[in-house]
Order: C-alpha cells, then structure tokens, then sequence
C-alpha cells in the first residue's frame, strides 16, 4: 500500500533527484552567479514606501483662510449624500483673517521690549549678567529629584496634622520645607507665615520664618516675632544677625538686655561688640545682673587694672564660692604680677575652701587645670596645682604607681614642667628609688637642658650610689659636653661606690678609646680583667688590640679567654673573624666549628661558617651548614633567611623561591623573611605580597621598611615619608630603617628635611640592623660616632627599583 502510494504521490526530493545528479556538474563560478530567491518577489509588499508628510507653507493657508468658501460638496468626493439636509446659515459666516505676518511682526516688538530693559540706554551696551541669568534659571529648577507621588502624599498627610492640631509648630515647619525643597518657595513662605499668626508664641516658627524670607522681609518679621515673645533670646540674637553694621547689632543687643537682663549669652554677645573700655562698663552692670555668671565675672577681671582685677575676683569668691576658675585665675593673676609667694597660698586655700563648701576635689580635673596653666604660661601655678593636689585621695601604697601615671600622663600631654613637679613630689617621698631617678632623668635628657640632667644626677647617685646607670648617664653628659675630666672625675667617684663593676669599667676604657687615648685604656683592661675578669671585658680587651691592628695581642687575649670562658660565642667569631682577615681560612674553619660545637644555639657562629664555606666555593657544604643548624635551632627565621639569600645568590631564584615558602610556612609571623619576600616578587606582585606581610605582621618594622622601600620603587614620595615615620615610630632603635630614610631625603627632599632625619637619629642612637651593624661593627669603623655611621650606611644602601 506504501509503495502504491510513493508511487502516485511521490516526495518531493523523489521528484528532483534526477535534477540533483545534474548539480555536480554546476561550477563555482555559477553557483556564485545564481540570483537570490524573492529579491523580486513581493518587494511592494514587503518594503512598502515610507509616507512622507510635507507642511504647507503659510502663504496657502492664509490663502484658504481669506479665500472665497463654498456650500457645495464636490460629488467626485465621495461625501454626497441622497438625503437632503439644511444648510445653515452660520456656517456662511467668514471665519476672519489670520495675519501670520502680523503674529511674527508682535513677537519681533515684544523680543524688542526684553532687549531694551536690559540694556544701557547711553551706550546701548548689554547689561545681563551670563553667569547670574544661568544661576536664576537654575534657582528656579526644583532640586528636589524624589517621586512626586511621595510629594503628593506628604503634603496631604501634613496639611491633615495642620487641620487636625494647628497649634503643633513642628507640622508648620515640616510642610514649609517641603515646599522649599520642592522649589516652591512662596508657597513655603506663606505657609511659615500662617504658622506664625496661628502659633505667635512659638520661637521656631518666627526662626524659620526668618530663615526662608529675603533679608529685608526677615527683619520685619523677626521684629513682629520679638513684639510677640520678647524674652526669646534667641529671637533677639537673630534680629542682631540680619543687621549687617556693628551699630545697629548694638542697638538690638541694647534693647534686648532691656527686656532680658539675666541673660548671660546676650551679655556675651553685646560685650564682643565693644572696645575693651566700653567692654569693662557694660561687664560691669551685667556681673550685677547675672551675679553666678563666672564668663562674665572672669572676663571684667581680665579688663581691669591689677588691683581691681582682685576686687573683682573677691567679689565672684562671694558670689560663686564653688568654682575653682575663680581662684585659679587669682593665682595666675598674682603669678602675672611677680607675686610667686601668693600663687601656693592661694591653691591651698581654694582645695580647702571648695572642700568645705562640698564641691567634690577631682584629682583628674585638676591636673587637667594644670596642663592648661602651663601651656598658657603659668608654671608657677602649674606647679602649685600638683603639689596641692597630688597626695590628695592617694593611698600611702599606691602613691608611687599612681604618681608615674600621673607623670606620664603629663609627658603625653607635652605638660613637661607639671611631670617634673610629680617626680619631685616624688622623690623627695621616695628618694631611694632608683626607678623614679631614672624617670626624672630621662625626662630631662629628652625635654630639658643639660645643666637640669647633671643636677638631676648628682642627687640622684647621692641617693642610690649603687645605681650603676645613674653614674654612667652623669659621665656621658659630660663627656658628650666635651668636658672629658669632668667624665673621668665621675666615673672614678663610681669606681668608690662600686669597685668591681663590669659596666664602670666599660665604660670608663671606651671614653678613653673614644678620646684615642689607648694607653690609659689599655691600663684599665689590665685592671678590669685583674679585679672583674668577665667574657666582657676579656672581649673589649682583645677588640682593642683588634683595632689598634696588634692582631697576635689580640689572639693571645682571645686564647685566654676561651680557656676560661668556652661557652661566650663572640669570643669564637672574632678569633675566627681575625684569621679570616689573615686570610688563614682553615683555621677560621676550625675556630667556626669548634664555636658551634661549645655554642649550638649561637645563630651568627652558624651564618660565619655558612659563609665561610661559601666563600671558599663550596656551595654545597655551605647549604649543609644552615641545614644542620636549622635541625639543631628550629623555627629561626634568620637561618631560614641566609639559606634563602646564598640561593638567590648563586642564581637558583626558583629553589629560593620555594625555600621562602617552607619558610614563611615555619616562622609565619617573621618580620624579616616577610620583607625579604617583598622584593623577590614580580614587580606587579609586590603589592599583594606586602599586603599579606602587613596582615601577618602588622607592627614589625622590617615590614614597614619594606612597604616604604616599595613606595620609593613607586616614587610616591608622601607616601613612602609617611611610611617611613611609621617604621621610626615602632622601633627608632633600627639603624637600617634611618639610613633608608636619610638616603630618600638625600634624593627627594630638601636640605631641612635631610637636616631634620639627621637630628632625629642622632637623638635616637640606635645600634641595630643588619646593614648598620655590618659597619658601626665593623673593625675598620671602631671610633665613628653615629653621624657618620649614618652617612656610610645611607651611602651603601641600594635604591628600591
């Protein structure tokens, strides 16, 4: 049956797959010839012509307008009609003329009128304003940008609370801004103005009012508004605003001291309108008026002579006995005057004269009284102030921690004069205690002269003779001061007080090494180590020699000394250092391993030997050395760091690379190898890699040095200072982050920026870094002092890139 019907009805592929074997014959070029089906077919219907529609112009509608009119239907119109109709008569009436040229013509006149109002009638010339135009015609925009549905209802829902209780001024003054916001100005002003006469008693309605209404309308309002309220101060403070001359200002002030003459902000206000002798005169009938006011009384006392000024200030203590301005102000009055005696009289009078009145003795309130004495010059009254409040309310066993706070707090404050009167308070309560000495000195030695610090010192060893550091502090004063006898006079009456003292001794041999005086240097060594033979001094005694270049001295001394002393690992790094210098490279060898085996938890013995190795080409052993140091010391992040630096030095960064990440995987939290890796990323890295330093290590300043330096990679100048007084901040004792600092300023700064980063480093004196101590410690260097430690090291730093 299928087959029948294939064959009757056949598809219609079957129909043409004779056709389809005669394709293959068809070349590419006639298949490219082929035209496209339907480009002619249908082309009306589906583009059909756009519609153009042309105006006609106004002379053939002037035309039709004057022309003759018809009551005849054209019947080729299509628009007859077989049933019959009227024809009315209105319809014959002319329609008139439209004169278009008449129209232009008016608009021409009419522009004419506008050109004329703004222009100069002498010259013709054009007086608009641009500027100002384009700002009417923004003012009269509304900004606001909501929906105006919102508007609609807020306006409905306030007119309803205005319906509903007219005497509420808030609903008055919501619904006149909202109207100002929406740009409806005059709407907003008739609305306020309605408030008023509703609400004549209300003080926000008439400000408001006097807000939204121009300059002169306002004054007129704001004068009904104080016919209506007449002890409204602020009322009154406003209508003196709008007044643009000082006289009138004083007329309004005048009359409102009439009707409100207890009124301390108007008495105020009139007062800073007058010269000083019109000032007293007014400050003297409104102290009689406002009798608490303790501004006003202070302030009269301020303008009168010093004689008044008490008379003045008696009378407050009379009027207000519970204020302690008054009596503060009475000290720095007399302290003003050259009266110093009376200052502490009067302080102790006020603590015992508030106390009876019942006024509460706030130690924290005082204090705060006498930073202000001091800062405003008053230092007598400072001190009087702390030594009447200090031991008040204090217990006798928490009197020392509370005084060091107390100082503290000041020094914070830079209130250096009101700590100095807390540590004398304090150690003339405590004079044995060295803590307390150290402080004072301190304080000294940062914030005050050097002849208050050697003061300050004498008493202090009179008192604790024991204290070594007080003796050492007074020597380096003098010594510092270029008064070398004086130093030495100091360190021997320490030598009585403490005979075997390592520090003394020390001390005492570098300030002759300092002034090149190595005989008598050595001569105290030979005493030193005859009374004190301590790994110190046996140590200072052969880095003497060291320096004097005497290297057989120095082995000699260096041989005893680790007979004696095998366990003090900086004995073996300079005997090894010493035949490094002799260039005897397997005894340093030998000297480095026989140091580790005595001293296996000394990190710079094994980064010695570590370089030791590499210095002789044996890469290998040198990779061996830090390995074993690593098992014997785990978890150091400095054995970590010099492994990865003897890789990146050999070239292998991909090995270095990998090192760092077992590194940071152990010491997450180590300063040093975060910065390390800084700068082992690519150059776009570094700026996420210093970002997960910061996270890790947040305050180490290795981390801040790093982000510094790559913001001197970035020459964001401001940036990298900044960064640079962060690191200072945390750690000023890191020599490396100075001389980074000096060398940016050396490049980028100016010569007082240079000069500021020297004096700053030189206050700091700081002794650690790998770079600053590769050269202050270097043998070469002994005697540089720390300026030019600073310029040789800020000279071999190497410039981020």
């Amino acid at each position: 049956m299928s087959n029948n019907c294939n064959i009757f009805r056949p598809k219609i592929q079957q129909q043409f797959s004779d056709l389809k074997r005669d394709l293959s014959n068809v070349s590419e070029d006639e298949w490219r010839n082929v035209p496209e089906v339907g480009d002619a077919r249908n082309r009306k219907q589906r583009n059909p012509r756009a519609e153009k529609f042309t105006p006609l112009p106004d002379s053939v509608l002037s035309r039709n307008f004057g022309g003759e009119s018809t009551n005849t239907i054209d019947p080729s119109s299509g628009l007859a009609s077989m049933v019959p109709g009227v024809t009315t008569p209105g319809m014959l009436t002319p329609t008139g003329d439209m004169d278009l040229r008449k129209i232009g013509q008016a608009r021409n006149t009419l522009m004419n009128v506008k050109l004329s109002q703004v222009s100069d009638s002498v010259t013709g010339q054009t007086v608009v304003d641009p500027k100002g135009y384009l700002t009417d015609l923004q003012s009269m925009i509304p900004t606001y940008g909501g929906d105006i549905n919102d508007i609609k209802k807020a306006r409905l829902l306030l007119k309803s609370v205005r319906e509903t209780n007219p005497n509420h001024p808030p609903a008055w003054i919501a619904s006149a801004r909202l109207e100002e916001v929406t740009g409806k100005v005059q709407a907003a002003r008739n609305l306020i103005m309605k408030g008023c006469e509703v609400n004549p008693h209300s003080e926000d309605l008439w400000l408001e009012a006097a807000r939204i209404n121009p300059s002169d309308t306002a004054r007129a309002v704001i004068a009904q508004a104080a016919r209506h309220i007449p002890t409204s101060v602020r009322i009154w403070i406003k209508a003196a605003d709008i007044e643009i001359e000082t006289k009138a200002k004083r007329r309004v002030y005048r009359k409102a001291l009439e009707h409100i003459p207890n009124s301390v902000r108007l008495w105020k206000a009139a007062v800073e309108l007058e010269n000083p002798e019109d000032a007293r005169i007014l400050l003297s009938r409104a102290v009689e008026c406002c009798p608490t006011a303790v501004e006003l009384w202070l302030a009269l006392a301020r303008l009168e002579t010093y004689e008044n000024a008490r008379k003045v200030l008696n009378k407050a203590r009379e009027n207000i006995p519970t204020d302690k301005q008054i009596w503060t102000t009475a000290a720095k009055l007399e302290e003003a005057n050259g009266n110093h005696h009376m200052v502490e009289k009067i302080i102790e009078r006020a603590i015992t004269s508030l106390s009876s009145n019942g006024v509460e003795i706030n130690r924290e309130h005082w204090f705060k009284e006498a930073i202000e004495s001091e800062k405003g010059g008053h230092v007598h009254c400072c001190r009087a102030i702390v030594k009447a409040i200090i031991s008040y309310g204090v217990e006798p066993e928490d009197q020392k921690h509370t005084w060091i706070e107390d100082a503290e707090n000041c020094i914070t404050q830079g209130a250096y004069e009101c700590a100095r009167s807390v540590y004398n308070h304090a150690l003339a309560t405590f004079p044995g205690k060295k803590s307390i000495w150290l402080r004072a000195a301190y304080l000294e030695k940062n914030h005050g002269t050097r002849e208050s610090l050697e003061g300050l010192l004498q008493r202090a060893v009179a008192h604790c003779p024991k204290s070594e550091i007080l003796w050492l502090m007074g020597a380096k004063s003098k010594w510092l001061a270029g008064d070398v006898p004086a130093a030495r006079g100091i360190l021997a009456l320490a030598f009585q007080a403490n005979p075997n003292s390592e520090e003394i001794w020390l001390a005492a041999v570098k300030l002759e090494s300092e002034n090149r005086e190595y005989e008598r240097a050595r001569r105290l060594l030979a005493k030193a180590r005859g009374s004190a033979p301590t790994p110190r001094v046996m140590m200072k005694s052969a880095k003497l020699e060291w320096s004097l270049n005497d290297l057989k001295a120095a082995q000699k001394l260096l041989e005893e000394a680790l007979k004696v002393f095998p366990d003090f690992p900086k004995l073996w790094m300079m005997t090894g250092q010493i035949y490094e210098q002799e260039n005897e490279l397997s005894k340093a060898f030998d000297t480095y391993n026989a140091g580790i085996k005595k001293c296996p938890n000394s990190i710079p013995l094994w980064v010695l030997l570590s370089k030791l190795e590499e210095k002789r080409g044996l890469l290998i052993k040198a990779r061996s050395v830090l390995e074993k140091a690593r098992l014997k010391n785990p978890k150091n992040d400095m054995l970590w760091l010099e492994a990865i630096r003897i890789e990146l030095r050999a070239g292998m960064k991909d090995i270095a690379n990998a090192m760092m990440a077992k590194a940071l995987q152990e010491c997450a939290t180590s300063g040093p190898l975060w910065s390390e890796s800084v700068f082992m990323e690519a150059r776009p890295s570094r700026k996420t890699r210093s970002v997960d330093a910061l996270k890790k290590c947040e305050h180490d300043p290795h981390v801040l040095l790093a982000v510094s330096k790559l913001f001197w990679s970035e020459r964001k100048i401001s940036k990298c200072r900044e960064w640079f007084q962060r690191t200072l901040k945390i750690d000023a004792d890191l020599g490396d982050a100075w001389a980074y600092w000096y060398r940016f300023e050396q490049l980028h700064g100016t010569p007082e920026q240079q000069e500021e980063v020297k004096q700053r480093c030189l206050a700091a004196e700081p002794h650690h870094g790998e770079l600053w101590c590769s050269v202050s410690k270097d043998i070469k260097n002994v005697g540089l002092n720390t300026e030019q430690i600073l310029s040789t090291v800020a000279k071999e730093v190497v410039i981020p890139v």
